[in-house]
């Protein structure tokens, strides 16, 4: 019988749980899922423990905001736009930038 994507995802963030790309995969995976606490304890680790890993700040706010989070994804939006510019990855900042921007002009 073949594997999930999910399985095999979980089964290869046992083997190397610190792999972001992995993890990353994994929050997305579980959140297609419908399942929405695992997959933010995925992304919170990223953030937590790997904040240079940029492209975890737009699908966690955007996680957030469907969980009607809106203070905390505006956080991760902030921090996502502070870390892309120290990086000079000015595509993402701007990402962030316009979803930031949809957040505050939707209240």
């Amino acid at each position: 019988m073949e594997k999930t994507r999910l399985e095999f995802l979980q089964e290869t963030l046992a083997a190397a749980p610190d792999n972001t790309f992995v993890r990353y995969g994994l929050a997305m995976e579980l959140q297609n899922a419908g399942q929405p606490n695992e997959a933010w304890q995925n992304f919170e680790y990223l953030l937590t423990r790997h904040p240079e890993y940029s492209p975890t700040y737009f699908q966690a706010a955007m996680m957030l905001l469907k969980l009607n989070r809106r203070e905390e994804a505006r956080q991760v939006l902030q921090k996502g736009i502070e870390t892309t510019a120290m990086q000079g990855n000015a595509h993402a900042q701007s990402e962030l930038r316009a979803a930031l921007d949809d957040l505050e002009q939707d209240v």
